[in-house]
């Protein structure tokens, strides 16, 4: 299954009769079509969700400083870092995206690693790596979330760098309560730790194994490197708020962090997936010519509202592409998750999957041809493709140079797939102002390599992502480019004013699952929580994005909500249909606001319990 079972839990939560006590007698009530699981939670200064209900509290505490909702957001984010390590760590990546009220502007963060500079593809040849294997220290780049936030907090945040870390710090330095997800995850580690890997034993083991649920579990190595950063940032502030956030960047990326994470994986030798012992590639050099973009998202309207995505270097314009797909059909006649709606947004989403491996790339070694992938026209063409009722088992990359004037270069190799096997948050902010954030944190988790030394942190594995078998491949390896990642935050205007921020963990459906909540709530008029409670889909059609690469042409998974006809329909139109529980699919968190009522929404799903929406 492609959900996350080690970061999330799923939750029971009962659709049926509800009994309520009625004076000595007791009867039966159906919830109405707007029960959900939890209320939406409702502010009108500050609403934040993410993927810990700690994490939520840390971003609330900003409001209590004077803090926006970035501050917010880098709040949840580095306490995250903490709290999910099995999802997220502090070396890992955060994919952004920002509404300024003040500039009245969106912008994302490419909070995306880069490759080191001697990451080559006849590196791996040489050493007979065909795939760059999904753990270890080959598929380390440049730890680029430390850096994201520097930069998203110097930008766009009030605060300092002390103030926002400081929940991350009590809850590294003092702990928090260990819990089942984070405890399976540790406990299926527990034995490459004791084998392999001694400086996460040290820190996660206990005669050999990990903490009981309840057990109060500490990482004061990260509570001591975010303290250094901290103090970095005190010394220069005499020089102003820029210079001292500057101070603490380069504490990093040109001081003795990042000497620290340079000679551990240079003088450790490890075993990856693939069986290869190695060392790593990073060297200081390039930590030190690592930069955070700000760049311009990409955007397309759909029925008055604008939706935002990072570039390709994400997955995310794959987003913008189904709704360019869907616009012209009546998705509510075709009724909610009916057959003729699931199988109308499925083969969207293949088409769409498909121009993303064919072309997506980081744009700053490839021409990625977003203005016809993303044109009215292009969809058209596309969507002439789907048969209504007949599932297509092929894989159907199209041609978008044509409708922006351009000649198409030579095509690559066909691609293979990769299965997804966890990682990943989510964290979501909008304030008063009508500031938001959304970001989606991930990689550098304990299981893709060993905690490093006195910094209480790992290195992140998204170098997996990069391609060795076509160098002309968009999504090939070069030295010092950034791979093309899952990570995707959403984030809608409506009339040019903020509307919402989602996203979830999830892999190669960070682009399905929220994109089925905007529709739940823009064309069927749902409730924020009722649009993620509702039965959840996806297609495996798509090559994924993980080691070691696998395909599943025309498998969909559904959650056993969807009713049984509307299975039995989709199997007939040569759908395969995978039924899993009630509650396995989609975690998305997500807020919205209402600037004419000065009304702020949260929600967030109850699919993994730790997930939570708080509000002011």
């Amino acid at each position: 299954m492609p959900t996350d079972r080690d970061a999330h839990e799923p939750r029971a939560a009962s659709t049926g009769p509800q009994i309520v006590a009625s004076g000595e007698n007791v009867r039966y009530d159906r919830p109405t079509r707007d029960a959900t699981t939890r209320p939406v939670i409702r502010g009108r200064s500050l609403v934040v969700a993410c993927g810990h209900y700690l994490a939520s509290l840390a971003g609330m505490q900003m409001h209590a400083l004077g803090g926006n909702a970035i501050d917010a957001g880098v709040a949840m984010v580095f306490a995250q870092a903490v709290l999910e390590f099995q999802g997220f760590g502090f070396g890992g990546e955060a994919a952004t995206l920002i509404y300024s009220a003040r500039d009245r502007r969106v912008v994302a963060i490419n909070g995306n690693m880069r490759a080191p500079r001697a990451a080559t593809i006849e590196w791996f040849r040489e050493r007979g790596i065909t795939d760059i294997p999904g753990d270890g220290f080959l598929p380390a780049g440049v730890c680029a979330a430390p850096d994201a936030l520097f930069t998203t907090l110097d930008r766009y945040g009030r605060l300092s760098l002390a103030q926002v870390l400081a929940p991350a710090i009590d809850l590294a330095a003092n702990g928090f309560a260990m819990y089942e997800g984070m405890q399976r995850s540790l406990q299926a580690s527990a034995s490459r730790f004791q084998a392999e890997w001694p400086t996460s034993a040290a820190l996660f083991l206990r005669d050999g194994a990990p903490p009981a649920v309840g057990d109060v579990w500490r990482n004061p190595d990260l509570a001591r490197t975010y303290e250094r950063l901290v103090e970095a940032e005190q010394r220069a502030r005499s020089r102003g708020r820029h210079e001292a956030l500057e101070a603490a960047r380069d504490f990093f990326y040109r001081g003795p962090i990042a000497r620290e994470i340079v000679a551990f994986q240079r003088d450790t030798a490890i075993r990856d997936a693939g069986g290869t012992v190695s060392s790593g590639l990073l060297t200081e050099e390039d930590f030190a010519s690592f930069d955070t973009r700000i760049e311009t998202p990409v955007t397309v309207d759909y029925r008055g509202y604008d939706v935002y995505k990072c570039g390709p270097w994400s997955q995310g314009p794959v987003f913008l592409q189904q709704l360019r797909l869907l616009e012209t059909f009546d998705l509510r006649g075709l009724g909610h998750n009916t057959a003729d709606y699931i199988h109308t947004v499925i083969e969207a989403a293949k088409l769409a999957f498909a121009d993303r491996e064919r072309y997506y790339g980081d744009p700053e070694f490839v021409d990625v041809p977003m203005r016809g992938l993303l044109s009215r026209e292009y969809a058209a063409a596309r969507r002439a493709l789907i048969d209504p009722q007949t599932a297509s088992p092929e894989w159907r990359p199209g041609d978008p140079y044509p409708f922006q004037g351009d000649a198409p270069p030579r095509s690559p190799a066909p691609t293979a797939s990769r299965a997804w096997h966890g990682g990943t948050t989510g964290t979501r902010a909008v304030d008063a102002e009508g500031n938001m954030f959304s970001a989606v944190p991930s990689g550098a988790t304990f299981r893709g390599s060993p905690v490093i030394p006195g910094l209480g942190f790992s290195l992140g594995t998204r170098g997996q992502m990069f391609w060795l078998d076509d160098p002309e491949h968009p999504a090939a390896l070069r030295p010092r480019k950034r791979p093309r990642t899952t990570l995707s935050p959403t984030l809608v205007l409506k009339d040019g004013q903020p509307f919402l921020v989602s996203g979830t963990p999830g892999g190669d459906q960070q682009d399905q699952w929220p994109l089925h909540v905007f529709l739940n709530v823009v064309e069927f008029g749902m409730g924020l929580q009722e649009a993620i409670d509702s039965p959840s889909f996806h297609t495996l059609h798509a090559p994924s994005s993980f080691y070691p690469r696998e395909a599943r042409p025309n498998e969909i998974v559904v959650e056993n909500r969807v009713p049984a006809d509307v299975i039995a329909e989709l199997t007939r139109r040569g759908h395969i249909v995978r039924v899993v529980g009630a509650w396995n699919l989609n975690y998305t968190t997500a807020v919205t606001y209402d600037p004419s009522r000065r009304l702020i929404e949260g929600a967030a799903s109850s699919r993994a319990e730790r997930h939570y929406a708080l509000g002011w």
